[in-house]
């Protein structure tokens, strides 16, 4: 794994990036990093400020993070479901008469 570089450094890079006096592409090529990694640094930046990315769409809400872990829970809450009426099926066949 290369060596992380430093938050001073990381921060300097997307300052000069959203400043929109170069593309993403002449701003890596500057400071000797990929585009890829321009692109990710920025992504974590706009998601640490709150500010809107395109790809993304908006940074999430607190509702929008609880209607998230919702669903988690309530997928995981259907799969137990599911186990248990298997279970349930398995047991229920041996003490059924034949």
């Amino acid at each position: 794994m290369p060596t992380p570089y430093p938050k001073e450094f990381r921060r300097d890079v997307v300052a000069v990036a959203r400043q929109g006096e170069q593309s993403r592409a002449q701003v890596a090529r500057s400071f000797g990093i990929s585009e890829s990694c321009l692109a990710r640094w920025l992504r974590i930046a706009d998601r640490e400020d709150g500010r809107l990315t395109d790809e993304a769409g908006p940074a999430p809400t607190g509702s929008d993070l609880e209607a998230r872990e919702l669903r988690r829970r309530v997928k995981q809450l259907e799969q137990e479901n599911e186990i248990l009426r298997r279970a349930t099926a398995y047991f229920a066949r041996d003490t059924l008469p034949k």
